[in-house]
């Protein structure tokens, strides 16, 4: 073949192949994604996205980027092209096809430090059967009688530790009682001893590390959560170990109501599976109400008419059992206290302690004229749909009485647009991923909040608020100086 033959196949070959392109790229329809940019390269928008702001708000970006896109947008966040969903419609389209339009789909970075078998990264069969042991633990039955017994006794533990005049962090005391209620629930582990405390430290190290930059450094949070993570396995599956041998012997009565004997009982999962279920349980468990705890003292100050009113209820409750001499909280105790859940659902809505939550499109999503193309990373951000202005009146304003269904309102001027029946209101997700601890979260805050408001009066003692960085995080540790009294 000569030079001129060559060229010639070549040009022709190049032709057909461009034709060839051209008439596959006509017949692919073309995506119609929402508005938005990209950003820089690989990091895209990420670094914008994730600056602090105040918790009860948006933060500037988010807010621009609504201003300018509307409340459905495009960009690149996390290394990955992302549909951002302020949208409430959406939001819950999201988490109701869970398994089938989408799946949850954190960063590699959380899968590595809480690890694989971890709750919060399982998808499919496997987190369906991790969810099931969460629930079978967190039963009804059981919460109404083992697990509202030790809430009780560890809020009591807490606050009968507080000093007259004294100041200090509130955000440290909910982070104690949370972390041993958890620790006494998932291992049996009382608080202050040796062990317990040591376990605590370890645990702090390793939360630091989950909420900072992935980087696998010496010297970085990062590096140290994953000693830290380590570290707190080896004195699970030493727990473990007892356990089985204790089993072996005959001697099952240790420790039989913690989550730890009865997955040893009533489950075939591998000691890897475990390890990973204790963990992420224990995660879960202690760092979300903790922080809603802390929202809550937070708020309460700065409603003075809410605090009357929690006074009103939680005084008759008191004097009821004072009469029929009862001595502990019961769980129609618990269901009497309707103002106080109100109180729960505004700390939720305002403080949002889970801003947004990681999905991603398993197959080509149309929705609302929009394409969310597969293999995109979705972000339905549960912030944004409890501070919209146009589903909530006043959204940035503490109001516990617009959760009220019965008609009665408090200070506020007009109704709220929405309850907590219409799927708009998803401080605990939704769909199939529901949160399996959203009724112990609930009876904590709500036993924490009867005792404390019961015994003792308290203010800011330093200028503090919630940043969203974005976990939810009091920089300050929220100061307040406390009073005891007794309104009985």
């Amino acid at each position: 073949m000569s030079d001129s033959q060559l060229i010639l196949y070549s040009i022709t070959s190049i032709i057909v192949l461009l034709i060839i392109f051209f008439l596959i790229k006509r017949r692919q329809p073309k995506l119609n994604l929402p508005p938005g940019k990209m950003g820089w390269p690989f990091l895209g928008e990420t670094l914008g996205y994730l600056k602090p702001y105040p918790a009860t708000t948006i933060g500037e970006f988010m807010q621009e980027h609504i201003e300018r896109y509307g409340n459905i947008y495009k960009s690149n966040l996390f290394g990955e092209p992302t549909i951002v969903s302020a949208d409430a419609g959406l939001n819950r389209f999201i988490l109701q096809n869970e398994g089938k339009l989408f799946e949850c789909s954190y960063p590699r970075s959380i899968g590595g430090i809480l690890g694989k078998w971890s709750m919060l990264v399982l998808v499919g069969d496997m987190h369906r059967d991790m969810r099931v042991i969460s629930l079978n633990f967190l039963s009804h039955a059981r919460l109404r009688t083992h697990l509202f017994r030790e809430v009780e006794k560890h809020t009591l533990l807490v606050l009968n530790s507080w000093k007259e005049n004294s100041s200090f962090s509130a955000q440290d005391e909910a982070k104690r009682f949370t972390f041993n209620l958890m620790a006494k629930h998932i291992m049996s582990m009382d608080p202050g001893k040796l062990e317990t405390e040591q376990l605590k430290k370890e645990y702090v190290t390793f939360m630091k590390g989950v909420i900072s930059a992935p980087l696998d450094f010496p010297g970085t949070p990062y590096r140290r959560a994953l000693k830290s993570r380590s570290t707190i396995l080896k004195f699970i599956e030493g727990k473990m170990v007892e356990r089985v041998q204790k089993m072996k012997e005959g001697n099952e009565s240790f420790g039989e109501e913690d989550l730890l004997n009865w997955v040893l009982k009533h489950t075939n999962l591998t000691t890897e599976q475990i390890l990973d279920l204790m963990l992420s349980l224990l995660f879960a468990g202690h760092e979300t109400s903790s922080v809603a705890i802390a929202l809550a003292i937070y708020f309460l100050p700065g409603c003075p008419r809410a605090i009357q009113e929690l006074k009103e209820e939680h005084i008759e409750i008191a004097r009821a059992k004072k009469k029929s001499g009862e001595i502990e909280l019961t769980w129609d105790d618990y269901k009497k206290m309707e103002f106080t859940q109100c109180v729960i659902n505004e700390t939720l809505r305002l403080g949002n302690v889970v801003r947004f939550l990681h999905r991603k499109a398993i197959k080509d999503v149309h929705f609302q004229g929009y394409d969310i193309p597969c293999g995109w990373k979705v972000l339905p951000v549960i912030a944004a749909v409890h501070l919209d202005p146009s589903l909530f009146d006043e959204p940035h304003h503490f109001d516990p009485w617009r959760w009220q269904t019965n008609g009665s309102r408090g200070p506020s001027s007009s109704c709220a647009s929405v309850t907590p029946n219409n799927n708009i209101f998803m401080a605990f997700g939704g769909g199939p991923r529901l949160c399996s601890g959203s009724e112990l979260a609930k009876l904590e805050m709500a036993v924490f909040i009867h005792h404390l408001i019961l015994n003792f009066q308290w203010e800011i003692s330093d200028a503090d608020q919630a940043f969203a960085h974005p976990y939810l995080e009091f920089p300050k540790g929220l100061p307040i100086r406390v009073q005891r009294h007794s309104l009985l």
